[in-house]
């Protein structure tokens, strides 16, 4: 390759030069939000990134190191992709409500929007429902906004009022509207999907099944392809009430068993935060961890351990409402940028460079 075409690296002065003014806003805007959860009574925690699970979801791809005893042996741990669980076990340990700027690290992960190191902002309120959340959700983008004197979240060409009342739309329901598909007739009341019936709802608005398609890859598909690219122009949306097969570690609703309280926050067609009303229940979590994992072992052939200690907490752990969103994503639709890396004082270095 020529070498003239190879972009020149974050450190040179002109191209500092030019990410600078993104990098000021990010770090008045890491500011107001603090100062906001400050004035909300939360305490900020800070947590490990060595942990002995990095997270139990199928298509996430942590860093595994290992770490030596005193006596020289080895044992496996990986770099957390979230603080979740270590925020989780501060709930079981009596906190209510805590806020969390974390350094997270996601493999198999680059682009536009992604990097393999970046900011996780994560928030929980013990005793509180998942719409407090939702709250939260409208006034820090507002907050950021105002904070950098603009009056628009913006993302290549797409623009979104974060002053203005956002949109609120289920799950199923945008499914409908953007699809023509009726979600929920493929799943049973007791949560149970039906493979079978969501393929050929695909193929009847032409869209591609594969035979080894199961339930949530279509679901997937769908999301993905007919319904995000909807979301969040002119205001924020939040898609809500997933189906409690994708509810994660959110609970079942109490007004439909075969949804979840569990939102995705949307600005520019850019998914910014995902929010649960938190499950407590153990057996329960363990079982989707198991499902998750056997699903990841069949697509990567790898698995990651489950962390019992964290199990163990969800007994002690209160009713609450938690959500993690992209800091450097809503810092980019603040401040204009085009790519993640332009709001990274440091961002990881190209792979193979």
């Amino acid at each position: 390759m020529n070498s003239s075409a190879i972009a020149s690296p974050w450190w040179t002065p002109s191209v500092h030069a030019d990410r600078r003014p993104f990098l000021i806003g990010r770090n008045a805007i890491q500011a107001a939000l603090r100062g906001f959860f400050a004035r909300e009574d939360f305490v900020e925690v800070d947590t490990a990134v060595l942990q002995v699970s990095p997270g139990n979801e199928a298509h996430l791809h942590a860093f595994a190191t290992e770490a030596l005893t005193t006596d020289g042996q080895k044992a496996p741990f990986y770099l957390h992709t979230s603080p979740e669980f270590a925020c989780k076990k501060l709930l079981a340990a009596g906190e209510e409500r805590i806020s969390c700027f974390a350094h997270v690290y996601r493999n198999r992960e680059r682009g536009p929007l992604h990097h393999p190191e970046f900011t996780m902002l994560e928030w929980y309120r013990a005793g509180e429902s998942y719409e407090s959340l939702m709250m939260d959700c409208v006034r820090i983008l507002a907050l950021a906004a105002e904070t950098v004197k603009t009056g628009k979240l913006a993302y290549r060409g797409a623009e979104s009022d974060p002053f203005a009342g956002p949109e609120r739309i289920g799950v199923a329901e945008a499914f409908e509207r953007h699809a023509g598909i009726d979600l929920l007739a493929s799943v049973a009341a007791d949560g149970s999907t039906d493979r079978d019936h969501l393929a050929a709802e695909l193929r009847r608005v032409g869209m591609r099944v594969a035979d080894d398609d199961g339930w949530a890859d279509l679901f997937s598909r769908v999301l993905v392809e007919k319904i995000e690219p909807y979301l969040g122009f002119g205001r924020i949306t939040i898609l809500d009430e997933y189906p409690i097969s994708e509810a994660a570690l959110a609970r079942p609703s109490a007004r439909d068993p075969r949804v979840a309280e569990r939102f995705e926050l949307y600005a520019c067609g850019v998914e910014l935060a995902n929010g649960f009303g938190e499950l407590t229940n153990a057996a329960e979590q363990r079982r989707r961890f198991e499902i998750e994992m056997t699903e990841k072992a069949r697509i990567y052939g790898e698995s990651y351990p489950i962390d019992e200690d964290f199990l163990a907490a969800l007994a002690l752990m209160p009713e609450a409402s938690g959500i993690a969103l992209g800091f450097d994503r809503l810092v980019m639709l603040a401040t204009g940028a085009s790519r993640i890396d332009q709001v990274l004082w440091a961002p990881v270095a190209e792979y193979g460079r």
